[in-house]
C-alpha cells in the first residue's frame, strides 16, 4: 500500500518511500514527455485522478475526523459551546445529501435543564427495561455501561425527519420509501464529523420509547425522531469505541463483510490486491492505531 498514515498522536510516515503518488509523478514529468508514467498511462490519466482531490493536509483532516470520531457518554465538560461553533456544525448537518433534495430534517435544540430531565426520565425507563432483555452476564455488563450524557452535556439536539415534506411523491423515494429516513441519518453523520473537527464530543442516545420521547419534546406524531444527541466539549476522547474497549463486541474483520459481484461470493479475483490492502490497513488500525490519511 502507498499513501500517508497517521495515529492519534499524528505521527506521519509513508509506508513505502520508494513509491510515488500521482502528484509526484506529474511533477517529475518533463513537458512533452510521458516517460515518467508506466506503460499505457499518461499525464491526462493521472491528472483526472488527482485534479479534484483535496490537498494532502485537507484530505488527512477528513480521515482524522472519521477515524477519531467517538460516541461520547461520560466525558462531557460544562464549558459552553460558542454560537459560531454550533452554527458551523448545524450548517454541516443541513448540507447533508437527501433523497430528492427534500431536506426532511429539523433540528430541535435543547438547553433547558427541565427538558433534559424529562428526556432523561424517558431514557431511564427504557434503559431499565433494556437491561432485562440481555442474557445473564451480558446484562451485568450492560448495567455497568454509561450510555448517555443527557444531563451532563451543555447541549442536547434532536434531529428529526418530516416524511411529508415535499409531498407524497419524491424523486428517489418512489420505490424505497425509507430513503427519507436514511437522508436524515446522513445529517447526523455530517454533524458528528464536523463536531469532532471542532473538538466537540457527540453521543447518540437511542434507548427511548419513541412516543415517550415525542411527548417529552412536544414533537408532532407525524415527525420521526431520528437521533437524540448529547453535544459538548469533553475531557478526552477514547482511543477506541467504548463498547469495543469494554469487550462488548469486537471490530469485525472487513474480509468477512466484502463480496464481489454477487452476494456471498468471496472470490476476489482481480480485487485480490484490494483485499490485501484492506487487510493490511485494518491490522495497522487495530494493532497499532495507525490510521489512513
Amino acid at each position: 500500500m502507498q499513501g500517508h498514515w497517521s495515529d492519534p498522536g499524528r505521527r506521519i510516515g509513508r509506508m513505502n518511500p520508494s513509491q510515488k503518488t500521482g502528484r509526484e509523478i506529474i511533477a517529475a514529468a518533463r513537458p512533452g514527455s510521458l516517460s515518467a508514467f508506466p506503460e499505457g498511462e499518461s499525464m491526462e490519466n493521472h491528472s483526472a485522478s488527482t485534479m479534484h482531490a483535496f490537498p494532502d493536509a485537507d484530505r488527512a483532516a477528513v480521515y482524522q475526523a472519521i477515524f477519531n470520531r467517538r460516541d461520547v457518554r461520560g466525558q462531557f465538560l460544562p464549558t459552553p459551546v460558542p454560537d459560531d461553533v454550533l452554527s458551523r456544525v448545524l450548517m454541516a448537518a443541513h448540507h447533508a445529501p437527501s433523497v430528492g433534495f427534500m431536506q426532511p430534517w429539523n433540528f430541535l435544540l435543547v438547553r433547558s435543564d427541565a427538558v433534559k430531565q424529562r428526556v432523561h426520565d424517558v431514557f431511564q425507563q427504557a434503559n431499565d427495561e433494556a437491561a432485562r432483555m440481555f442474557p445473564e452476564g451480558k446484562s451485568e455488563v450492560y448495567s455497568r455501561l454509561k450510555l448517555q450524557g443527557i444531563l451532563e452535556s451543555p447541549i442536547n439536539l434532536c434531529i428529526t425527519c418530516d416524511r411529508s415534506r415535499s409531498g407524497p411523491v419524491v424523486i428517489g423515494r418512489t420505490h424505497i420509501p425509507t430513503m427519507d429516513l436514511y437522508s436524515s441519518v446522513c445529517a447526523v453523520q455530517n454533524l458528528w464529523l464536523a463536531a469532532r473537527a471542532e473538538g466537540l464530543g457527540v453521543g447518540w442516545v437511542s434507548i427511548f420509547h419513541e412516543k415517550a420521547l415525542q411527548e417529552a419534546l412536544a414533537i408532532p406524531e407525524h415527525i420521526v425522531p431520528i437521533a437524540y444527541l448529547c453535544i459538548g466539549y469533553v475531557s478526552h476522547f477514547k482511543d477506541k469505541p467504548e463498547l469495543e474497549q469494554a469487550g462488548w463486541l469486537p471490530r469485525l474483520p472487513i474480509d468477512d463483510l466484502l463480496y464481489f459481484d454477487q452476494w456471498g461470493n468471496r472470490e476476489a479475483g482481480q480485487d485480490a490486491p484490494l483485499c490485501d490492502a484492506l487487510r493490511e490497513m485494518q491490522a495497522g488500525i487495530q494493532q497499532d492505531q495507525v490510521y489512513p490519511r
